[in-house]
């Protein structure tokens, strides 16, 4: 139960810092897992159920036969050895096994269904941010603090500032004290794309170089 105490008390921080929808959902989703993990462990089990089958040989008993004549005749007695016979313990299944596989079969469902949203929700974003780039990128802009949307933070703040908020911020105050592009351009590629290690090719850095042009545009 601490674990999942763990992820309530980390849903509900992300939750209250607007995080994204990617990261809620992860964490739901181990949430999710956890909890199921626990209720299974609680129902699950075997019974074993013994059935034995007892098989009985009766001794045939001699049979006399009286003939006509005074002369007797007997039957020889056949003498069968009476035997005891266990089938092998079998297991039979109960309810506890259709539970848990129905319980693993709705976790499985569930883990493709939040697989192919998480994969929709990132090509979702990849088109927006492309899509932001096009349609703005001739609008100039005074302040980038207030160029930057929510959605495009978010991004540029994970995928190069390393998740680092303060960092970001910094850096967006000493652009914007810069008053023609090639300076901003030059320490931009000194001072972050050099140190931080960032590709011209990706696409969020395209879209933060957009933004920067429109800067001084």
């Amino acid at each position: 139960m601490e674990r999942v105490e763990t992820l309530i008390n980390k849903l509900k921080e992300q939750f209250e810092q607007q995080a994204g929808n990617d990261k809620l959902i992860i964490t739901a989703q181990m949430l999710l897992t956890e909890l199921q993990a626990g209720y299974a462990e609680q129902i699950s089990g075997k019974v074993s159920v013994i059935m034995p089958h007892v098989s009985f040989a009766t001794v045939a008993e001699g049979v006399e036969q009286k003939a006509e004549k005074p002369v007797v005749k007997k039957e020889p007695v056949k003498e069968q050895t009476s035997l005891w016979n266990f089938d092998a313990v079998q297991t039979i299944p109960t309810l506890a096994h259709h539970i848990i596989k129905e319980e693993t079969k709705e976790v499985h469902e569930l883990n493709e269904t939040i697989g192919d949203a998480e994969q929709s929700l990132n090509d979702k974003l990849k088109e927006d941010k492309t899509e932001i780039a096009n349609v703005l990128q001739d609008f100039p802009v005074r302040d980038l603090k207030k160029a930057v949307g929510i959605n495009d933070k978010y991004l540029i703040i994970n995928e190069l500032f390393r998740g680092d908020e303060i960092m970001y911020e910094r850096s967006i105050k000493t652009i914007n004290g810069f008053s023609i592009y090639p300076e901003a351009e030059f320490w931009i590629k000194r001072e972050l794309k050099t140190k931080l290690g960032w590709n011209d090719g990706n696409e969020t850095v395209q879209l933060f170089d957009t933004i920067v042009k429109r800067r001084f545009s």
